[in-house]
């Protein structure tokens, strides 16, 4: 009766923040390689995510790892929003959910520039983050950071695999179709061809008028349709599948690492410090690969994000 008074209360509050439990449940589970934590049984764990693909996928994943692991678990994934999801993750409203590296570090703790070495990153945000009550757990392969992606008959046809080899392409043939945001970034387009050697309006780099400013959803078509030969993109975005693009490497390392990472509340880990090791299990297998191949099951085929996460952890036999 006290776990459900608690958990009721929880609701209420939730509900007056404008928050609601998931519309969406995971099917019921199975054992698999996932084994229960010590003292689970019958012990609340509350898991949040943010409401885009991705992170629906990501949040239903954490859910199934926690029931594997032997807790009654409340889905509060779906949430709009990513501050009011670091909310209830440093209130201590909820106890785990997956978080990205770059936005941590400069969204939250307010930093200007991110840190591309990916190890690096994660390690930073780990010290700091946990002063505010928060543990990150190891972080996934997959980063969800910006880059940039040609047509894979382009890539073939010129060689291309990677950032640096932009300059083995004629000035005025290098095409970029971008979004306003990341056109005016300080981490965005300018300083990423000024770092490539191809700088913005010189005749030698990037002509102005190759560049092209288009609503984020456009860009992936517009470069699949050869409206330009260069598009920017997130590196685990379904359409990059779905359209053959290809995703260059980023050899200079400039952009900012977005590794997801699960994060636990403190206090809640200390309880159970196993729960840790059972997320470290299924985020290794999270690469970038994988995640586009998961969004793209929801964004493309339409498939439920809860039915994706699902089928992926019992393919993996984390769960039967």
């Amino acid at each position: 009766m006290q776990v459900i008074a608690l958990l009721m209360a929880m609701l209420v509050g939730l509900s007056g923040c404008g928050l609601r439990p998931s519309a969406t449940t995971v099917p019921s589970i199975s054992e698999g390689s996932l084994k229960p934590v010590s003292g689970a049984e019958g012990e609340r764990l509350v898991v949040t995510s943010k409401s885009f693909t991705e992170q629906l996928i990501l949040g239903k994943i954490a859910v199934l790892i926690g029931q594997a692991s032997g807790f009654d678990v409340v889905d509060m994934t779906n949430v709009p929003g990513s501050q009011p999801v670091r909310n209830l993750m440093v209130s201590g409203q909820a106890d785990v959910f997956f978080e990205y590296t770059g936005t941590a570090w400069l969204t939250y703790l307010g930093h200007e520039t991110g840190i591309p070495d990916q190890h690096e990153q994660w390690q930073a945000v780990h010290d700091e983050d946990a002063q505010n009550g928060l543990t990150w757990g190891a972080a996934a392969p997959l980063n969800n950071t910006y880059a940039f992606a040609v047509r894979a008959e382009y890539a073939d046809q010129h060689g291309i695999a990677t950032l640096s080899d932009m300059a083995k392409v004629p000035a005025a043939d290098r095409t970029l179709c971008v979004e306003s945001e990341f056109n005016s970034r300080t981490d965005g387009l300018n300083p990423m061809l000024e770092v490539y050697g191809l700088p913005r309006g010189d005749s030698n780099g990037v002509p102005e008028g190759n560049i092209s400013l288009m609503d984020t959803g456009t860009v992936y078509q517009a470069t699949a349709d050869g409206a330009c030969d260069f598009g920017e993109v997130f590196t685990t975005d379904g359409r990059i599948q779905s359209l053959n693009l290809v995703v260059l490497e980023d050899d200079k390392q400039f952009f900012p690492a977005y590794n997801a990472a699960p994060v636990f509340g403190t206090e809640f880990l200390q309880r159970y410090p196993e729960l840790e090791q059972r997320f470290a299990e299924v985020a290794v297998l999270l690469n970038d690969d994988t995640m586009r191949g998961l969004n793209y099951k929801v964004d493309v085929e339409g498939a439920d994000p809860s039915q994706v996460a699902f089928e992926w952890m019992q393919e993996q036999g984390f769960i039967g």
